[in-house]
């Protein structure tokens, strides 16, 4: 049941953006996605299970956003500034993938389960900009731009514009010619 999966996934995302995870209900996601609670326990086998769904999925969503930002027209440190500035707008959106990046499991978020940790997650990031933006960037500069983004993540400051992201990464670029 691809359709009820993600329309349970979806419902159980609404929930959680309204209340604690602690406070969602089995019963009120099934009624949100139109489904029988007996098609939600059969899809995800329980609450916990509907929260490790959740982690992944929105694990998966943040790294096709990456993807996109890979794709967009322009130079390495353009595409590169692309990530870092999705990954910033993505963690400030998205509690979960802000536990994703950090690792900081807040007790109002479901459990991740088997989820990739901050640093796995960093360097698959990176190994993705390396594979497409490959042979014009390198795997520092694509660690650097992931790593930069995270610290914006960490220490939340005023959200850096592509602008202000580009020169940095391009300044790291021509110090590291420099050397």
């Amino acid at each position: 049941m691809p359709a009820a999966r993600e329309t349970l996934l979806e419902a159980a995302g609404a929930a959680l953006a309204a209340r604690p995870w602690p406070a969602v209900r089995m019963v009120d996601v099934a009624a949100a996605a139109g489904v029988s609670r007996q098609t939600l326990y059969n899809e995800f086998g329980g609450k916990s299970g509907l929260g490790r769904a959740l982690v992944r999925r929105e694990g998966e969503r943040y790294l096709e956003g990456v993807e996109r930002a890979l794709t967009v027209p322009g130079r390495t440190a353009e595409r590169l500034a692309a990530v870092a500035e999705w990954t910033v707008r993505a963690a400030r959106a998205y509690p979960l993938v802000r536990a994703l990046l950090t690792g900081f499991w807040d007790p109002d978020l479901p459990a991740a389960g088997r989820a990739p940790g901050p640093g796995e997650l960093a360097r698959t990031v990176r190994d993705r900009a390396v594979a497409v933006l490959m042979p014009a960037a390198d795997a520092e500069r694509c660690e650097l731009a992931v790593r930069l983004a995270l610290s914006y993540v960490v220490a939340p400051g005023e959200e850096p514009g592509a602008g202000e992201l580009l020169r940095l990464l391009s300044a790291q670029n021509r110090t590291a010619g420099a050397r």
